[in-house]
């Protein structure tokens, strides 16, 4: 078993209350029947959410992000390469917002062809750090 898929069950379980909010909301189909995995490896990187039919990867960040948004942008554009599109959300707008979090995320997935490309942070696309 490979070092990634071993991070990617430990992850599963110590799953952010952020995490699990979302989780409950798109898990078995239930956001227009489309199918997500979380915590899910893909090349060197594990993300959050993602929807390989529509290459939907959906990244939940905490305060850490704020300082570490080099590795993050370097993330995106290695998923974007491969042709994913990436939202990234702060936790807490998903804790206080999460219908609009989840609009977001159907927006994209109704996109007739999501561009492979880094969403940016939050529903409208704010850089602050939460």
């Amino acid at each position: 078993m490979s070092t990634l898929t071993n991070i990617a069950r430990m992850l599963r379980r110590r799953s952010t209350k952020a995490e699990t909010m979302l989780w409950e909301k798109v898990r078995n189909r239930q956001l227009d029947g489309v199918k997500f995995r979380r915590q899910q490896p893909i090349g060197p990187y594990v993300v959050d959410f993602v929807n390989f039919e529509r290459k939907v990867v959906v990244e939940l960040d905490g305060g850490q992000h704020a300082l570490n948004s080099e590795a993050d942008k370097s993330r995106d554009a290695w998923l974007g390469a491969e042709g994913f599109t990436v939202l990234r959300f702060w936790n807490n707008e998903v804790i206080e917002n999460l219908d609009g979090v989840l609009g977001a995320i159907q927006d994209t997935l109704k996109s007739p062809s999501p561009n492979p490309s880094h969403k940016g942070r939050g529903i409208n696309g704010q850089q602050d750090a939460r």
